[in-house]
Parts: structure tokens; sequence; C-alpha cells
């Protein structure tokens, strides 16, 4: 079994830059742009000495607001390079959601776009803190921020020359220029002081109740987690990776990012959000040898018209996760996409994220119907869900990690990190399944409420919070539903107060000015009463019984 590697990031990366100078690091296709290995340390490298001089070093907390594009990369790397902590923020937030991400982990600075489609950034974070219009730099920060000393606006398709939105933010040039007071042995120091297990990443993830959790990551996580699933991959220097997840996911940023940067593989962005048509484009154009994705992505690029246009005889692998992967649509990903050794992943955000993987090996019955074995130098194990003993070989309880690739813990919450780890360095995972006597894992259920839609957890607290708040509603619901296309659907029972009434669309337009768009309730029921427990709680898993069967009367 090959070892851990006991390197940091930047230790590593450097050493793949040594090795593919020439080769393409990264080429997004959005913005017409492809960066060699030896061009990206060059980015990577200026944007870091840049960091250094805006006062940041190892621990401070910088978050990303933005889709996919190549400063997000570049960002990425430059903050592991002077370890600062990158804190990654969902580009679909709302004020309220932004609010919460930047408070909860601290944030000191934040790179972000102006706008994307129909959300304009710029318009939110003022919406957030008004005062900001009137601020400049120097009053930074500022008293509902305390934390945030530095704002920089980027524009992804012209990042040197965007214009200033408000005073108090800097812009991708003015950062660069700062950064010519530090001299490359300041940056070499910097980096020399870090330490493998320094925490390097904040991912927002979800919890059974209220607001994410901030999850923190080392090092020594993520860039294990990237070289084994690499490793599993037989991902090497030639590859190319479509990458149609967000960057803002481990998804992306740790098995997409950062296994293709362990190795010297090439990134490859088809799109800035998920366009089926685009990533299709980019398998044919650029000659992609794999495709990660979650199981809706893989459904829109099998069901898109012009599907059979594209020559994607180049694919060979790829990893499908992020909810349950149908042993149908695995056939057909293998078939009609030419993806024949297509691996299906498993694991969670406090995990690094990866824990579990399909092997090309494998029989084609275990590749579709289970999650595979755990990866190398990782314990797993299933337990009863009320005495945590250890269950026998093929039955069913909570799956549970130990490992290189437990997080380092939720950030300033040790209440919640002593509940999810226990005092044996077990991460109780919230999954049930199986495991087999050869290893193999079977995902049967959840006890957690968390919803997975296409590949985004979901709270329902968090939803039931905001349209709880609506002035004619008295109480509610949410909870999952099955859903053929995205694994599940938001569904929401509401009852209203006395004498009210309300149309579907009312709730839903409230939802959409408080909570990103995938989080607004595909169905909403008003009831008159809830089933409930003889201690008045909610049961959810009577109110799910019931919506199934109403939605499939003929199941």
């Amino acid at each position: 079994m090959e070892p851990l590697s006991g390197e940091t990031i930047p230790e590593h990366f450097a050493q793949v830059v040594s090795r593919f100078p020439e080769s393409e690091a990264v080429v997004s296709l959005p913005q017409n742009r492809r960066l060699s290995y030896a061009v990206l340390k060059e980015a990577v490298d200026k944007l870091a000495r840049a960091l250094l001089a805006m006062g940041f070093g190892a621990g401070d907390r910088i978050g990303i607001w933005s889709p996919n594009n190549i400063e997000w990369l570049i960002v990425q790397m430059a903050t592991a390079r002077v370890g600062a902590v990158l804190v990654n923020i969902n580009p679909a937030y709302r004020s309220r959601e932004l609010g919460y991400a930047l408070e909860r982990a601290q944030v000191q600075g934040l790179f972000m776009i102006p706008r994307f489609r129909r959300s304009d950034y710029v318009a939110t974070l003022l919406e957030l803190t008004p005062e900001l219009e009137r601020a400049s730099p120097r009053e930074l920060p500022l008293r509902s921020f305390p934390f945030l000393r530095h704002i920089v606006i980027y524009d992804p398709h012209n990042p040197e020359t965007v214009a200033r939105p408000f005073r108090a933010c800097q812009t991708w040039r003015d950062v660069h220029q700062s950064g010519r007071s530090v001299t490359a042995s300041d940056l070499d120091a910097a980096s020399a002081a870090l330490d493998v297990d320094d925490p390097i990443n904040i991912q927002y993830t979800s919890g059974t109740t209220g607001f994410p959790k901030a999850v923190v990551l080392t090092h020594h996580n993520i860039l294990n987690n990237a070289r084994f699933a690499a490793k599993e991959m037989y991902f090497a220097e030639q590859d190319r990776l479509a990458v149609p997840v967000p960057f803002y996911h481990c998804f992306g940023m740790v098995l997409s990012n950062l296994l293709c940067l362990s190795v010297g593989a090439c990134v490859v962005i088809p799109c800035e959000h998920f366009d089926a048509l685009q990533v299709l484009q980019a398998i044919e154009a650029e000659g992609c040898t794999a495709v990660h994705g979650v199981p809706t992505m893989f459904i829109g690029a099998l069901e898109h018209p012009q599907f059979r246009d594209f020559d994607l005889s180049s694919l060979r692998t790829g990893i499908m996760a992020g909810a349950p992967c149908p042993a149908a649509l695995m056939t057909r990903v293998m078939e009609q996409m030419n993806c024949r050794e297509i691996l299906i992943g498993y694991g969670q955000t406090e995990a690094s994220p990866l824990t579990h993987l399909t092997s090309r090996e494998d029989s084609m019955q275990r590749r579709i119907e289970t999650v595979g074995k755990n990866l190398p130098h990782q314990e797993v194990k299933i337990v009863d869900v009320e005495s945590r003993r250890t269950v026998p070989v093929d039955a069913v309880g909570e799956i549970c990690f130990r490992g290189y690739h437990v997080m380092k813990g939720y950030y300033r919450d040790a209440p919640a990190t002593q509940e999810t780890v226990d005092t044996s360095g077990w991460l109780a995972s919230g999954d049930l399944g199986s495991m087999d006597a050869d290893g193999y894992v079977r995902i049967t259920g959840r006890r957690k409420e968390m919803i997975i839609r296409g590949g985004e957890n979901i709270y329902p607290r968090e939803i039931e919070d905001v349209i709880f708040s609506h002035p004619k509603v008295m109480e509610v619901g949410v909870f999952g539903v099955p859903d053929a296309v995205y694994g599940e659907q938001v569904m929401a029972w509401i009852q209203l107060e006395a004498g009210e009434t309300v149309e579907e669309q009312e709730i839903r337009d409230y939802c959409r000015e408080r909570l990103a768009h995938f989080k607004v309730p595909n169905y909403i029921w008003f009831v008159t009463e809830f089933p409930m427990t003889v201690t008045g709680k909610l049961q959810k898993f009577r109110m799910r019984e019931i919506a199934i069967q109403k939605l499939n009367p003929g199941d």
C-alpha cells in the first residue's frame, strides 16, 4: 500500500510543476484561456505574494464567492501557498446566507465577482452591508462584519480591468500591484513554515437543523484524499478531466481540481455553471478522458437532444457521486458515453470528502449496486444506531469512518464536533448501510433529515425558518420526496393562520427572495393538520409516506 503523503499542498504542487512545466494545467472554455503548469504556478505565486502584502498568513480566513473559473483555482492554490484557510461560499447564496457564511467562519478577506446571470453579487453584498457603499478601504473592517478587512472584485472574463463598484473594495489589479513588495524568498519562507496538519479549507456542509456547519480540513486531509482518488482512477499526467461540478463543493475543489494538480493532469472547465451542451462540446473538443458529475448531470447529458452528435470516444473514466447513483444510469453512462471505467464515489465533506470508491476491476454488479470499498488508510464500520456496537456482516446500521481524512472539526463549534466525532476518532456519517464480507458497502438510507437534490445538500430547518417567517403561516414542515431526475425534491407542508389564504406562487416567491434557488420547495401543500408524535413533534416520516403515495398513486 502506498504510504500517506507528509507534504503540504504547496510542497507537492511544486514537485508536480517541476515534472510537467509545459503540460496544460487548466483550460477554461468560457474564458477562452489555457494555462500550463509553469504559468499557473507563476499566477499562484503572484497572488500569494499579494496576500502576504495584504497581511494574510497561516490560519487567516479568505472567502471566495464565485462560480467556476481560473481565478477560483488560482485563489485556491494561492491561499494554500501562504497557509490561509480558503472559505468556499456557494455562488447561489442570497444576502441572508452570505451573511451567515461570512460570520460563521469569521472571514477576513473576500474574493468575489460582480455578477453572474441574474445574480448581482455586488447588490447582494451591499444589501447585507449598506455602509460599504460609503466606506473606503481604510475604513474596513466595518461594525457589521468586524473581521472583514479586504474585499476583492474580479471579472473572470477580464480580471485586469474590472471596474470598482464601491470604494471599499479592491480589484484584481490592485491586489497584484500590492504584492510587488514581497520577494520570492519571503513567499518560500511562508510556505516552509506550514505544517501538514494546518487547517487549509472551510467547507459548509449540512446539518439536521439550522444553518450549515463550517467543516475545517487540513493539507493532510485533502491532499491525500485527492491522491488516492487519482490512484484508484488510474489517473496520470496524460488525463484531462471535464469538471462541470461546482468548485465550492469538495467534489470540485478536492476530487477535481486538487486531484488533477496532484498528478499533473489537466482541469477542463466546460462551463461556469452546469450546461449539458457545453459539457458535451468540451469533452469532444478537448479530448477529455474523464468527466465527473452528480447523477442529474449525467442524465442531462444523455437526454440532451444533440447527444448523439458528439464524439465521446476519448472518455475512459470519471466519478459519479453526490447523490444515489441508479444502476440503470451507470449502465447507460458506460455504454452510451463510452465511459467504461466510470466509478461510483461516496463520502461526505467531514471526510475530505471521499471514503468509498468502486474499482474498474470490480464485477459489474458491484460497480453499479454498491459504493465500493474504503480508500487506503481509512477505516469503516457499521454500528447499531442505538447501542453503537458494530453490527454483523450484511446487517444495516450507521456508517462510521476513521482515519487521516476525518475533519479537524467544525469551526468554532466544539459541541457539534463532539457529537459527530467520538473520543476514539470515529466520524458518524448519519447514513445507513451495510457492508459485506469483502468490504463492499451498500447505502440504504439516512438517519438525518438532510435532503439531497441534484447533489446539493439541503437542510429542512433553514427552509422552515424562512417559510415560518411569512405572516400568514402558522406551522410548516419540510422534507424530501423521491424524484427520478434530481434524486429528491423539496416538499413543504404548510398550515396557515386561521382565516388566511395564500397561493403557492406567493410562498415560492417569498422563498426565492431569501434562499438559494435549489432550496425553494418544488411541492407546496396546504394542510389543516400534521401527523404528530405524542410529544407534539411532526412525524416527517409519515408525511413523506403520505406524499409519496399521493404523488405516485399507481405504485
